[in-house]
């Protein structure tokens, strides 16, 4: 069973969107688990500090490293890898949700302030990863994009396995458009070869249309999917 342990100073926000839909589901039939730690159970003072002013001077405040510490020494398992959501991280994307649905636990620090103390990422051996370049109020926001990523990718929790095949990233491109019902809509018409039951036909389009998207949308994807 996989498991997402999260270190957060507000442990409220979870489960969040993650107890709804097929998530939800799959979470009580327990094809996956949530562990939630408070950061700040570990303060030892009355007032539960968990933040300081950064030495060297600067706006805003840091994590402590020894109540972060404590926090992970007390709850974390010596075999999982733990990430902090940083905007230095290195780039989450389709293959790392992969790579990280494959392991058994994973543990994520949701950071706030001004980040935390350098040093408690290399006494923990603590990896980065950030979900874009773009700044956030804190690691909350993103861990719930993170973990998401993941879930769909573990076997049984999506329920069709099939859904995932066409997606996009799969296969290096950016999906094809989809149509439902009403096959006319405001003028608008589903193309033709979708409504034409020719498999091979309909295949193609979505290949071509495929590849069309991500080479003008994400040169980025199409170089690499091109060098393949």
């Amino acid at each position: 069973m996989w498991t997402a342990k999260i270190f957060t100073l507000y442990p409220e926000v979870f489960p969040g969107i993650l107890s709804k839909g097929l998530y939800g589901k799959a979470l009580s039939k327990k094809l996956w688990d949530l562990k939630i730690v408070n950061i700040r159970d570990a303060c030892e003072d009355k007032h539960k500090t968990v933040d300081d002013t950064p030495y060297g001077g600067g706006s805003g405040m840091l994590l402590r490293p020894d109540v972060l510490a404590k926090s992970l020494d007390q709850n974390k398992n010596d075999e999982e890898r733990i990430f902090y959501l940083s905007p230095k991280g290195k780039k989450f994307d389709h293959t790392f949700a992969q790579e990280l649905s494959k392991e058994k636990s994973v543990s994520f620090i949701c950071g706030h302030f001004e980040g935390v103390d350098e040093r408690i990422l290399s006494t923990r051996n603590i990896e980065e990863i950030s979900i874009g370049d773009y700044i956030l109020s804190g690691g909350e926001t993103a861990v719930f994009v993170v973990v998401d990523s993941i879930l769909r990718l573990i076997p049984g929790i999506l329920g069709n396995e099939k859904s995932k095949i066409d997606e996009s990233f799969e296969n290096g491109l950016l999906e094809y458009p989809q149509y439902t019902k009403p096959q006319i809509w405001e003028d608008k018409v589903v193309p033709e070869v979708l409504l034409s039951g020719d498999h091979n036909k309909i295949k193609y389009w979505r290949l071509s249309q495929s590849e069309a998207i991500t080479r003008v949308r994400r040169p980025d994807l199409w170089k690499k999917y091109k060098k393949n």
